[in-house]
């Protein structure tokens, strides 16, 4: 069974849902995962699944777990392997100068055609106020390049105010982020 990634949304950020990454770890083999291992404190969880269950059903399964166990159901988003590499590949900015300013918004289905214009929209504003940040929607991801830094990007300041782009069901992570997970799965396949 190929090795899948498990990207949780929102926990321990700013002192709220806690949740030990030993204790996801052991949750993880709980429910039968094998190869489990997990990457920096945001949620970042690579596994062999005990069962042939889709990435979908795994999901949810874990952020039931999660609750039952911590209290919270944090969004959990799974892809198997070639999912990731996919993510990889498909990078329409390849080669930023600085890998923490280019973000994967990833979500368990592909965004909508509303997400699509609703996140356009806020681009196409956030370029007539002298913005420089860009996103590009690519299936089930939002790339986010923002050529300044996050924290001075007025598009992701706007795209996580605005619930019509629909990333309350998406969990973002850097390109450093990202790199470093694809070279985990690679070392677990």
């Amino acid at each position: 069974m190929p090795s899948h990634l498990a990207l949780l949304r929102g926990i321990n950020v700013g002192g709220r849902h806690k949740l030990p990454m030993a204790s996801l770890r052991d949750l993880a083999t709980g429910l039968g995962h094998t190869d489990v291992a997990t990457y920096i404190q945001s949620g970042n969880l690579v596994m062999t699944p005990a069962r042939g269950a889709s990435p979908t059903v795994l999901g949810a399964e874990l952020q039931a777990a999660i609750d039952e166990e911590f209290g919270f159901a944090p969004l959990v988003v799974v892809l198997t392997a070639d999912e990731w590499r996919q993510v990889v590949e498909a990078n329409p900015y390849p080669d930023p100068q600085e890998p923490r300013h280019l973000h994967a918004y990833v979500q368990q289905e592909d965004f909508t055609a509303e997400q699509v214009t609703a996140l356009a929209r806020l681009r196409d504003e956030s370029r007539e106020a002298g913005g420089a940040d860009d996103l590009t929607v690519l299936g089930r991801v939002c790339y986010l390049h923002t050529p300044d830094g996050l924290g001075h990007s007025a598009l992701a300041e706007k795209m996580a105010r605005v619930r019509a782009a629909g990333l309350d069901r998406a969990t973002a992570r850097n390109w450093a982020t990202v790199l470093t997970l694809q070279q985990t799965l690679q070392r677990h396949d």
